[in-house]
């Protein structure tokens, strides 16, 4: 048997974990530099706050409603999903993380032990929420793609209290054919439209088809998807989180740049972020595609990129940093202010299985980069950098509503008065 626990409404209600005062009301979350909705506690839901909306757009429905309005407190959160990852990884043999409030369980020889898998499940629950206080639902099935559905089931389906599961045709049944082909796990809203047109448009019609005639018609992906939603298990914890075939790193500033050295430097910062992940999976890449904007709203607005193509793969912050420093003359324009920038990786190939140019030597140093890597890991995250890369108040994210930081700054720490 599998499982997933998913956090719900992660970011809203991490918001609510130190904050007593604010759990019986909305809440929602801004993305970087406050931008948009990125997460709406259930309380906000009932309101109809739409999720992804401009902040600026909605900001007076807010007000009109008393919502909460938080920036990402990135630092709490990544804290709040360790503590809940180790919670809920006492209850299993095996656990793979999936996302930062998303975990795969698998139980190995536990049908014999477990009689009751929605007691079990609430078990699960009540425990996260007695040790971190953030509130998830439990999904059971034979496969991850049905412990996905029967997770989907457990939030967003009525009849479910936090708990479902998949252990019979009936229960399969009973969940896919009220869940749309788009909520099914790996199929999304573009594939999700094809399959329409074949008029297939519940899970249940999905899991009917022919996994051979899927596989000719879409992919291999597909046919893997309607085996599991039969309950063959065909994915194993590689294939659940494949490695990005594409690696972006990009920001809006928190207030508009208009001289060299500051557009400079943020774009060096964000190759260090996209170095850092290539290296993470073994990969390098073959081009890099780097981009400065000024903002759509902007009366005239301003968009500069540039594709440069590395003569042989590389994942060498110091390499990728000369090629930003060699094309940033075709970047940055005079009386431009910018709003956005960013590096993209494209093309990746394997590190293990990179092709070198008989002609033109590699100038990577992966001794270096290694180096460099390990004092980051272990003293922190940008103790060590490119002079290049150095960090300005003017470019860095604005969070005007950002909660105190409670398990990772000493000043933020939270204080007991006892009378």
């Amino acid at each position: 048997m599998y499982a997933l626990v998913d956090a719900v409404a992660f970011y809203a209600s991490a918001e609510k974990v130190f904050d007593p005062a604010i759990r019986s009301k909305p809440v929602v979350v801004l993305t970087n530099n406050d931008g948009c909705i990125c997460a709406v506690c259930p309380i906000a839901r009932q309101l109809n706050v739409p999720k992804f909306a401009p902040y600026f757009k909605v900001k007076h429905l807010l007000a009109q409603h008393k919502v909460v309005v938080r920036s990402s407190n990135y630092e709490l959160y990544a804290d709040l999903s360790d503590k809940m990852m180790n919670v809920i990884g006492r209850f299993c043999d095996t656990q793979h993380v999936y996302s930062i409030d998303e975990s795969f369980l698998h139980f190995n020889g536990y049908s014999t032990v477990i009689n009751d898998w929605f007691a079990y499940g609430h078990t699960m629950r009540r425990t996260v929420w007695r040790e971190t206080k953030l509130p998830v639902g439990v999904g059971f099935g034979p496969t991850a793609t049905l412990a996905k559905a029967a997770n989907h089931a457990a939030k967003k389906l009525s009849g479910f209290n936090g708990v479902a599961v998949i252990d019979s045709l009936a229960s399969r049944r009973a969940i896919l054919q009220r869940m749309a082909c788009e909520d099914v796990w790996g199929i999304g809203k573009r594939l999700a439209k094809k399959l329409k047109i074949m008029n297939i448009h519940s899970a249940w019609q999905l899991a009917q088809q022919n996994p051979k005639a899927m596989r000719r018609a879409f992919s291999v992906v597909v046919e893997r998807t309607v085996r599991e939603l039969n309950g063959e298990p065909c994915l194993n914890w590689d294939e659940v989180r494949q490695d990005k075939r594409e690696i972006y790193s990009t920001r809006s500033f928190g207030e508009r740049l208009h001289d060299a050295v500051a557009l400079k430097a943020a774009l060096i910062n964000h190759v260090t972020i996209v170095a850092t992940k290539l290296r993470a999976q073994h990969s390098l890449t073959k081009q890099l595609y780097i981009f400065a904007a000024s903002s759509t709203h902007d009366s005239k607005f301003c968009k500069k990129s540039y594709l440069y193509r590395f003569t042989t793969p590389t994942n060498d912050t110091c390499v990728m940093a000369n090629a930003v420093a060699a094309v940033f003359a075709h970047i940055y324009q005079p009386g431009v202010r910018f709003y956005k920038c960013g590096i993209g990786a494209l093309e990746l190939t394997s590190q293990r299985f990179a092709q070198n140019d008989l002609f033109n030597a590699r100038s990577d140093n992966p001794q270096l980069m290694s180096c460099l890597d390990a004092i980051n890991n272990r003293y922190g995250k940008g103790v060590l950098s490119l002079a290049s890369s150095k960090l300005s108040e003017r470019w860095q994210m604005k969070r005007a509503f950002l909660s105190p930081q409670y398990t990772t700054r000493w000043r933020d720490i939270p204080k007991i008065h006892c009378n």
